[in-house]
């Protein structure tokens, strides 16, 4: 290969990029958080690599290049504590970007050898970590978790409802599940019904299984990690109401799934709902979330790989060489480390193969294994979350969730006030405050009742919302903590 000018390129555009958050404090372990990880190195050993006046006028639109990145929230930060964003691994940067050196693409062998070999073997590492083994599924990775989403419940229209029922093929889900699911029911021209939560967020058993009496439910969508505060529904329980009354069960674990890993950090329905996911009919994890991995990167995996007959194509500029798709599902074969593209078995057609190289190197380095150093990762942010939810219920100037704390790791808590009104002001107003001294948090609308169990009606006030994903939260949060007070009490008074 040519001598690439990449490296040094991204080394000085690291720096400039390092430059627009100086303003930020130090993190003492940087080498997880600080934008400048692609090179800590002087340029010496790469200067050869720049002395081409050709390369001039690359430096020049990178230098403008960090400099508009700069106009962004310190996603990387500890002190970032708003929306679902957590930093990739280095490792996982660094694979990538040398996997661009080449660019391959995970719709063909030809297109992307080595990539798919290890998109295979990164997604039989996924499926292991719920509990499926020995190539006894179908999966492969999206560019997002809508398109994993989109190819579960396209899966579940063209099979009817799947081995478990034949009544219909409606689709419901949680009032709190991601509304991706009522959109792509809506371009898949299947029917969906949301159903009523209990006042943590989770699915209600008994709304449920008055949906099912209708009889034209084919599919049920579990959300285990809710995108406003990451409930988790009782799966156990919606498996227990499919041997009564039949229908498919679709994961949608795109934010909790890697919690399946730290069992004994969960309350007991949680642990129970995860527990209970390998009997699930389809499975969606999002490793762009707590994988580590670079935006765009989904998963989805599907129990019987006899799904794989609904993929099939006979384009003539593509490729179709698997004979096991064709075959009946009783005599369906494993797809897990065969000859199969991944093209084969995808909605999507061209997908970057450096996410799956990506994917790959991190799972290579940080396996995913309960006690190992990944679970341990997640640990400490689900501890931070429980720390925080605690602090919080001792200010009286908060209102937290009346019916217990955080599943996972995102805390909500609403600030006490006369009205809803006034409420959603106090709100804004800390949420400014915060982010003038440098913490970011978010703002989500949760029905009233949830933080005051009499009160009537299903109000939406407006609360504030922290995720604590990283690791490092768990270090901060006394930093965290003492921002956000200081913030509060210039708003809102110093309480009691």
């Amino acid at each position: 290969m040519p001598k690439d000018p990449v490296p040094a390129l991204l080394a000085r555009a690291a720096e400039r990029l390092n430059e627009q958050f100086d303003y930020l404090p130090p993190v003492a372990d940087g080498l997880e958080n600080r934008a400048d990880t692609v090179s800590d190195s002087p340029l010496d050993p790469l200067s050869d690599s720049l002395s081409d006046p050709a390369i001039d006028p690359l430096m020049a639109v990178l230098d403008r290049t960090a400099e508009r990145l700069g106009d962004n929230y310190p996603y990387f930060h500890p002190l970032y504590a708003g929306q679902m964003l957590k930093p990739p691994h280095p490792v996982a940067r660094a694979a990538y970007a040398l996997a661009m050196a080449i660019n391959p693409n995970n719709h063909a062998r030809d297109g992307g050898r080595a990539s798919s070999e290890m998109e295979i073997e990164a997604v039989a590492g996924i499926a292991a970590m719920f509990g499926w083994k020995d190539g006894g599924f179908l999966g492969h990775l999206t560019s997002s978790g809508t398109i994993a989403n989109l190819e579960a419940l396209w899966i579940a229209g063209q099979s009817g409802a799947g081995t478990h029922a034949t009544q219909g093929n409606r689709i419901v889900g949680s009032a709190q599940a991601h509304y991706t699911h009522q959109r792509i029911s809506a371009v898949l021209k299947l029917d969906y019904a949301s159903v009523a939560t209990d006042d943590r967020g989770r699915m209600d058993l008994g709304a449920l299984e008055d949906e099912l009496r209708r009889g034209d439910v084919g599919t049920v969508v579990a959300t285990l990690g809710t995108t406003a505060i990451g409930a988790i529904d009782p799966l156990d329980g919606i498996l227990e109401l499919r041997k009564r009354y039949g229908f498919r069960v679709h994961v949608d674990a795109a934010y909790g799934g890697y919690f399946k890993l730290i069992p004994d950090e969960l309350e007991e329905p949680a642990r129970r709902a995860f527990a209970a996911i390998a009997e699930a009919d389809s499975i969606v994890v999002d490793p762009h979330k707590h994988g580590l991995q670079p935006y765009g990167c989904g998963c989805v995996l599907f129990r019987d790989p006899g799904v794989g007959r609904f993929y099939k194509h006979d384009s003539p500029y593509t490729y179709f060489t698997s004979k096991e798709l064709q075959l009946h599902p009783s005599e369906q074969k494993s797809l897990a480390g065969g000859p199969v593209h991944l093209g084969e078995i995808s909605l999507e057609c061209s997908r970057a193969g450096a996410s799956a190289v990506a994917l790959w190197a991190t799972q290579e380095l940080l396996p995913l294994e309960p006690g190992g150093e990944f679970a341990r990762g997640l640990a400490a942010g689900r501890r931070a979350a429980v720390e925080l939810d605690r602090r919080l219920r001792a200010d009286k100037r908060v209102e937290c969730l009346a019916a217990g704390g955080p599943e996972l790791d995102i805390v909500v808590w609403k600030l006490a006030a006369a009205s809803a009104k006034e409420a959603a002001e106090a709100a804004q107003g800390v949420f400014d405050a915060c982010a003038a001294r440098n913490l970011h948090l978010a703002l989500v609308q949760l029905p009233q009742p949830w933080f005051q169990p009499h009160a009537e009606g299903l109000e939406l006030v407006t609360c504030l919302r922290s995720v604590l994903m990283k690791p490092e939260h768990e270090a901060w949060l006394d930093r965290i903590w003492q921002v956000y007070d200081a913030a509060g009490k210039g708003v809102l008074g110093r309480g009691q």
